[in-house]
C-alpha cells in the first residue's frame, strides 16, 4: 500500500488507478467501473452505453481508460461515440462498429491479450450480423482469433456444408439467428466443439421479436448453449472464456 501511496505523491500514479489497485473497483462521475473484472473473471469490463447519457458513458470511458488501458462501450449511439472520442488522448487508437453498436479504444501503450484459439462466429443471415458483431467484439478483446461465417441460414442447407472444414476447424462456435433459430441446432449436429446459440430479433409477426428462435434453441435436440435474444456480449463472453481455456491447455 505504502508504494501505491508513494506512487500518487509523486503523480507516477493517478488517484482512480491507486483505487482501482487497492479495492479493485474506480469511482467515476457516472458509478464504478470495475477495472478487477479481467484479472479476476476473464474478460474485460464493458461500459453499457443504453440508458446512459453521452457525458456519463464518456465519464466512465475515461476511468476505464485511466485504470485499464482500454475502453469497451456496447449498444453506443452516435452521441455516446462523439462524447466519448471527444475527450480521447490523441494517440488513443478507436475502433467503432456502427452495426453492432460498440466502440473500443486502446490507449497507445496497451498491451492486447492474445489466445491461441478460434472462435467461429456464424449468422444465419445479413440482418444477423448486429448481434454477431458484438460477439465478436467481446471475442477479440479475450485476445482469440475470430472467423466469420456469414448467410449461411437453413432455407439453403449448402450454405453451411460449404463452411464445415472451417466451422470443424474452430475452438467454439457461436450461431446468431432469428425467425425459428434452426441455425445453431443444425450446426451444433456436424461439429464436435461447444456451439453457444444466439437469437436474434428478426422475424415476422407472432415470435418474431425473437421469442421463437430462443424457444427453438432451448428446445434444441442437439447439445449446445443459449444466451438471451440478441445477447451478442454474453456470447463472445462465453466463448471467449472457453476459448481462453483451450489456449491455456494448449500453452501449457
Amino acid at each position: 500500500m505504502r508504494e501505491i501511496l508513494d506512487a500518487v505523491a509523486s503523480g507516477d500514479l493517478s488517484p482512480a488507478e491507486a483505487e482501482a489497485r487497492l479495492v479493485g473497483y474506480a469511482t467515476a462521475d457516472a458509478g464504478r467501473f470495475d477495472a478487477a473484472r479481467e484479472r479476476r473473471r476473464g474478460i474485460p469490463e464493458a461500459v453499457l452505453a443504453d440508458g446512459k447519457t453521452p457525458a456519463e458513458v464518456a465519464s466512465m470511458a475515461a476511468t476505464a481508460l485511466e485504470t485499464t488501458g482500454r475502453v469497451l462501450v456496447t449498444r453506443a449511439d452516435d452521441a455516446h461515440v462523439a462524447a466519448v472520442t471527444d475527450d480521447l488522448p490523441a494517440d488513443a487508437t478507436v475502433d467503432h462498429d456502427d452495426r453492432a453498436r460498440t466502440l473500443v479504444v486502446h490507449a497507445p501503450d496497451f498491451d492486447p491479450p492474445s489466445v491461441d484459439a478460434t472462435v467461429a462466429v456464424v449468422t444465419a443471415g445479413t440482418s444477423d450480423a448486429a448481434a454477431a458483431g458484438e460477439a465478436a467484439v467481446l471475442v477479440r478483446a479475450v485476445g482469440a482469433t475470430v472467423e466469420r461465417i456469414d448467410d449461411v441460414g437453413v432455407a439453403h442447407l449448402g450454405r453451411i456444408v460449404d463452411h464445415l472444414d472451417a466451422l470443424r476447424a474452430a475452438d467454439v462456435a457461436i450461431v446468431a439467428a432469428g425467425r425459428e433459430g434452426a441455425l445453431p441446432t443444425v450446426v451444433a449436429g456436424l461439429v464436435d466443439t461447444p456451439v453457444i446459440g444466439l437469437p436474434v430479433s428478426t422475424g415476422y409477426g407472432f415470435g418474431g421479436e425473437g421469442e421463437s428462435a430462443l424457444a427453438s434453441m432451448l428446445q434444441s435436440c442437439t447439445a449446445l448453449s443459449v444466451v438471451n435474444v440478441d445477447n451478442g456480449f454474453t456470447a463472445g463472453a462465453q466463448a471467449g472464456l472457453i476459448a481462453r481455456a483451450i489456449g491455456g491447455a494448449r500453452d501449457g
